[in-house]
């Protein structure tokens, strides 16, 4: 039986594996899936993640529930052997080892795109992943706590101030979420007020929100600036030592939280662990019909879709598909339906979709929607991107509980509790059995 090794269970890699459970013959093909963590991430639902309107494992979808014919393999891949179908995977525990395989699937997604900014690696944190997104959250939460037992001053500024770099749709709607989630805390701190807080959103371009025009793009910053927000364009971050900011608009601030969202680059793997054929960005060189190669020619029993691909986008000849969760769902489907045309011996279909335009959060009550020329602001835009996620999210399970902390929320309003002990779980307990041990010396 011939063996399906997918690459990544994101996006791309999980609705890959999930048509193949479907559409496979019993004992037609094995498909393996190696991941690193157990769950697909739904981004999406970071930014509310971030601002409490949706839990966190409620954006996490499990691989092991929902692929029961699919053998997961928990670990990372850091070597692809195409010529010998061999690939290296490094598993949580335990050493490397080697896997063979017949086909290969490769859907590794992409990194957060970092620079060498000096403070950056030591003080800044990301958003891809549902830890990272609680981590922001309980670090804004713990932040009020602190602020609240201290006089005005540079060290109350310092916790109050939160800074995202990137103005992509990541970045803009986790910092609108972000602000939302910290007007909504001031009423529970009497000694705090708006003018405490300060926002600073950072973008290298001179527009934020690439994926809508100009002139909607130009809305949002006014209304994060009506908001009490900093939006500096055409600006980079020269330095963030000791959580002290420079921007290169001469701009100097402390802040607390720095969250970093500049983009997205291809992995270490793509880039220097195989000899698949990748772009000068990394990315795997993918034909319309998401096997690996190019028009002329492909590389037999390999193919790519998602982030780390480069996909040839049918709607607008010379360009790529864009990097996105609309992209990667479809191009998974597709994937896996070439696949099994493939091992019944039919040529693959090309990849072809028409985006159904962009939408974005930008607070509670707040977004904006645009499908070429048309744009919807506010209100119904903000309803309308709840909407489309509960029913794009997968699996049913997850619809529902998604909705039904939206309707808790609705009436009785977000949750405001910090977990940020989780992160050191021990530590309680640690300091108890030191303290103990020490009374038992003193007493000997």
């Amino acid at each position: 039986m011939r063996r399906i090794l997918i690459i990544g269970g994101g996006y791309a890699g999980f609705y890959t594996a999930w048509k193949l459970e479907k559409k496979l013959r019993r004992d037609e093909a094995e498909v393996v899936v190696v991941e690193p963590r157990p769950y697909m991430t739904y981004q999406p639902f970071l930014p509310e993640v971030v601002a409490g309107s949706v839990e966190a494992r409620h954006a996490a979808i499990s691989l092991r529930r929902n692929l029961r014919r699919t053998k997961l393999v928990t670990g990372m891949v850091n070597h692809i052997g195409h010529d010998a179908r061999t690939v290296v995977i490094r598993p949580a525990h335990g050493p490397d080892f080697t896997m063979t395989y017949d086909i290969l699937v490769v859907t590794a997604g992409a990194v957060t795109r970092t620079f060498d900014v000096p403070g950056v690696a030591e003080r800044a944190i990301g958003m891809k992943h549902v830890e990272e997104a609680v981590a922001i959250r309980d670090r804004v939460l713990t932040a009020f706590d602190e602020a609240a037992g201290l006089e005005p001053g540079p060290d109350r500024r310092r916790l109050l101030t939160f800074t995202f770099v990137g103005g992509g749709f990541s970045g803009v709607e986790g910092f609108a979420e972000l602000m939302s989630l910290a007007e909504a805390l001031v009423k529970y701190y009497p000694t705090l007020s708006v003018d405490d807080l300060a926002f600073h959103l950072v973008e290298a371009s001179g527009r934020i929100l690439p994926e809508v025009t100009e002139k909607p793009g130009r809305w949002v910053v006014r209304m994060l600036e009506r908001r009490g927000a900093q939006v500096h364009l055409n600006t980079t971050m020269d330095s963030a030592e000791n959580g002290h900011v420079v921007l290169s608009d001469g701009s100097t601030f402390d802040s607390e939280l720095i969250v970093w969202t500049a983009g997205n680059a291809a992995t270490r793997l793509l880039r220097n662990h195989t000899d698949l054929p990748h772009t000068p960005r990394g990315l795997v060189q993918v034909r319309a019909d998401l096997r690996i190669g190019t028009d002329e020619t492909f590389v037999p029993d390999a193919w790519a879709a998602g982030d780390d691909a480069a996909v040839p986008d049918l709607t607008s000849p010379g360009a790529f598909t864009v990097p996105n969760a609309q992209n990667a769902v479809r191009e998974g489907k597709r994937l896996a339906k070439n696949l099994i045309r493939a091992l019944r011996g039919r040529e693959p279909k090309n990849y072809l979709h028409h985006s159904f335009g962009s939408i974005a959060t930008l607070g509670l009550g707040k977004g904006i929607f645009q499908y070429r020329g048309l744009v919807i602001k506010g209100l119904p835009a903000w309803l309308m991107h709840r909407g489309y996620h509960v029913l794009s999210i997968p699996t049913w399970d997850r619809k529902v509980r998604v909705f039904s902390t939206w309707l808790t929320a609705f009436f009785y309003g977000r949750d405001i509790v910090s977990l940020s002990s989780v992160q050191t779980p021990r530590e309680a307990f640690q300091l108890e059995a030191t303290a103990t041990s020490l009374s038992s010396d003193r007493s000997h």
